[in-house]
């Protein structure tokens, strides 16, 4: 029986965890009904790489940024720089960019600068801005909010695990939630019922592999195949069947990055 058609909305396969297994992790995405990834530069040094993995293997699309807790370390991004990359027909998103003060708190203001730089990019180029946020609500839910506010952009919400109040505010600006396996943990209760309030309509679906492994597999490496798992949870959420949910899903993701549509 041929399996539901999903999309692995953010995911690494750069990262040295993967080296030499793309192609038979391509394979098992596609096996587990997986048809498209989009694997994501943290670092813009490493976009090249990136951009090769993408134009090597058909179901993979990438995107660009700094990553927050690597914005102290690299080269301030700039805006001209972004929307360059953005012309390859296969680059299909910002960042990920956003803030985290859980690890990386003392370079804060430049990762506000990061953050802003990549929503100007976003604006501009009209690709979906992709955010991280850990530990950072209130100065993200700000800074979202208030530059919303000077030109609008589309959004996701990368690995949503924050507030019901980021949530919200999130929802009500049109942006998107991504689901990944820690809403399959057990003690991951609250954050379901996040879910629960966000429309269907703005929900996407995520590995983050290598990182974030959904039950059973958790504690071992992730892979985009595993976004079956994190969807079949994300299902039961919506107290619907997976097929359903599977192609709202697939269909949110259309919308979003209208250039990785098929």
């Amino acid at each position: 029986m041929t399996k539901p058609i999903i999309v692995d909305s953010h995911c690494h396969l750069d990262f040295p965890d993967f080296e030499g297994e793309i192609p038979d992790l391509i394979m098992r995405a596609q096996e587990a009904g997986v048809k498209r990834m989009v694997t994501i530069c943290t670092r813009l040094k490493n976009e090249p790489l990136v951009r090769k993995i993408s134009e090597k293997y058909e179901p993979v699309y990438y995107a660009a940024g700094t990553h927050p807790m690597s914005a102290a370390e690299e080269p301030l991004a700039s805006v001209d720089q972004l929307i360059k990359i953005s012309k390859h027909p296969k680059m299909v998103g910002i960042g990920e960019t956003g803030l985290d003060y859980h690890y990386t708190a003392e370079s804060a203001e430049i990762q506000k600068k990061s953050l802003i730089i990549h929503i100007e990019a976003a604006r501009e180029t009209g690709l979906p801005l992709i955010i991280h946020s850990r530990a950072a609500d209130d100065d993200m839910g700000k800074i979202l909010k208030s530059e919303f506010k000077k030109g609008k952009y589309k959004c996701v919400m990368h690995c949503f695990s924050s507030s019901e109040k980021l949530a919200r505010l999130s929802l009500d600006l049109g942006f998107y939630l991504s689901m990944s396996g820690i809403v399959t943990f057990k003690k991951s209760e609250e954050l379901r019922n996040i879910f629960k309030i966000a429309p269907i309509d703005q929900v996407l679906i995520e590995t983050d592999s290598p990182y974030l492994s959904p039950d059973p597999y958790r504690g071992k490496r992730n892979e985009p195949s595993y976004t079956a798992h994190t969807a079949e949870v994300g299902a039961s959420i919506y107290e619907i069947d997976y097929q359903t949910f599977a192609a709202k899903t697939t269909e949110n993701f259309n919308r979003l990055f209208s250039k990785a549509v098929i």
